[in-house]
């Protein structure tokens, strides 16, 4: 945890939820920095280590702070100071949505010293969304951007890093879902993902040579996510 990060509890769908919130540096001196969005980070699976302070949770959450973007990395079910049990993506999509609605919602971050100045959260309602995810976390962010889509309140865009294709199934998503893949990733195999990709004619960035977790290759991750939204349409321009 760095100076930018704090540590967060909020009231769940079954109890409380622990995140991590990642201010960009630049709030750090002035409270009017105009934000860019906000930035949801959904770590791996649970039952199998995954927690918030993922390596590659954080590096998301800090390519996103780079590009603008308030992060918020929530424990799952079960996870540190996450009330509840694991519930293989049904209730961790529920508190997913939850949060969702909490980052959504200026009165949340007034509440929290490290916030409550800054003028960016009173148009919290209004600023793009992003939701991103890494192995079971891109498997429950795949089904909260449809879940989104559903209820008129859409994700500006998706990204999945070492993407669950095979292992659990995914929703449908978006045509310009981000996708970032290590060649030689044991956990999830590179051709399940392209099986997965083909016929919604996805791209898949490979990265050569990175395992599931980017051992050696986070910058990597950093590196597609920037170059993806060189670009993009900025509402701090407008």
């Amino acid at each position: 945890m760095n100076s930018r990060t704090k540590l967060i509890h909020i009231d769940g769908v079954v109890g409380q939820i622990e995140m991590s919130i990642d201010l960009p540096d630049e709030l750090k001196i002035n409270p009017d920095f105009a934000v860019r969005g906000l930035a949801l980070v959904a770590h791996p699976h649970p039952l199998m280590g995954g927690t918030m302070d993922n390596k590659v949770a954080q590096t998301i959450a800090r390519t996103f702070n780079q590009l603008g973007y308030i992060s918020v990395r929530p424990n799952f079910r079960g996870v540190g100071g996450t009330a509840g049990v694991h519930d293989d993506g049904v209730g961790e999509l529920d508190d997913l949505l939850h949060v969702t609605d909490w980052m959504r919602t200026p009165s949340s971050w007034a509440q929290f010293a490290a916030t409550q100045d800054q003028t960016w959260i009173a148009m919290a309602n209004a600023l793009p969304l992003v939701v991103s995810g890494f192995s079971f976390g891109s498997f429950v962010g795949s089904h909260l951007v449809q879940r989104l889509a559903e209820l008129g309140r859409p994700a500006e865009r998706l990204v999945m890093v070492g993407s669950a294709a095979g292992k659990w199934v995914l929703a449908q998503v978006p045509t310009d879902t981000i996708l970032i893949h290590g060649e030689v990733d044991e956990t999830i195999p590179l051709i399940d993902v392209l099986d997965w990709a083909r016929p919604q004619e996805l791209i898949v960035q490979v990265v050569p040579g990175a395992d599931h977790f980017f051992h050696r290759r986070l910058h990597c991750i950093r590196n597609v996510i920037s170059g993806a939204w060189l670009g993009m349409p900025d509402h701090r321009k407008n």
